[in-house]
């Protein structure tokens, strides 16, 4: 068996996110869909809704009268949020552990895929576009391949950290070399497994912008400028965070400057506090 088949292998035995998330997050998508229709979806799973109402019911959220159902909270909190729930929820299952490989502490890449789901949100918004659900996802999950690769890269972190040095390279281009795959084409292949949409899949599969031909799609560039923002806000300084390879035009083609991208930073900051407390009901 070789090294790739036996990270497939490992793929496997990751904990999957509910197939409820993928029905959900194609209605949200779907212009018209109504609360009704999102509430329906949710409340046939029942682990799924139990989940939302606790959380929904906590404290972060203050309800005057806690909610007794679906329904009752989609009315209280909005379709978009309950959808960010079900899905902070079940990524929080798969992704809080540390990354030793990688360079990150227990909770850090949690922290941070939290993060840029929210800022690449965030961005979706500001520039009106129509698939945020999607966006907001792919954000959230798209390192999910450094969960499998991680012990393989603590195994081969000399020789990736000397392609890095002395080739110029990236940390992915290093990981390609040294392992003959690298954690976004490993995180694209889980998505495929656990059944996400096409997009969802290249979205992650390309959140780097390593190929050209992805920098004219805007919800790639969008999380992919998440992935840089939290970067710039020291979110994500794991071993890969120093070897970034940053891609000017990227904003451009959103018709974003410098001053928009530091508005952007500057909001979310100012959240940063509502992030943490979120995190700790998840």
């Amino acid at each position: 068996m070789t090294a790739i088949q036996e990270l497939i292998k490992e793929i496997k035995k990751l904990k999957p996110i509910p197939a409820v998330i993928n029905r959900i997050i194609e209605a949200v998508d779907q212009p018209g869909s109504s609360m009704d229709e999102i509430a329906a979806i949710i409340k046939y799973d029942p682990a799924v809704t139990a989940m939302l109402l606790k959380t929904c019911n906590s404290a972060f959220f203050g309800l005057k009268n806690p909610a007794e159902s679906v329904e009752e909270a989609a009315m209280f909190l909005g379709t978009d949020q309950i959808v960010e729930l079900v899905l902070l929820k079940s990524g929080a299952a798969i992704m809080t552990g540390k990354q030793e490989g990688y360079g990150l502490q227990e909770g850090a890449m949690w922290k941070y895929a939290v993060s840029s789901a929210l800022i690449a949100k965030q961005v979706a918004r500001q520039l009106s576009m129509e698939n945020i659900n999607t966006i907001f996802t792919a954000a959230l999950l798209k390192d999910l391949g450094k969960i499998i690769l991680d012990g393989v890269v603590a195994d081969k972190i000399q020789k990736i950290d000397q392609l890095v040095v002395e080739n110029n390279f990236s940390f992915q281009e290093a990981e390609k070399q040294v392992i003959g795959i690298d954690h976004a084409e490993l995180g694209a292949m889980i998505a495929k497994m656990w059944k996400f949409s096409p997009r969802m899949v290249k979205i992650i599969r390309n959140h780097h912008l390593q190929d050209e031909s992805m920098q004219a799609e805007k919800d790639i560039i969008v999380v992919y400028l998440a992935d840089c923002i939290c970067m710039m806000l020291g979110l994500a300084v794991g071993a890969d965070a120093l070897s970034y390879q940053f891609h000017t035009q990227a904003m451009d083609a959103l018709g974003l400057d410098a001053e928009g991208v530091s508005r952007i930073m500057a909001s979310f900051t100012a959240d940063m506090d509502d992030v943490e407390a979120l995190l700790e009901i998840l």
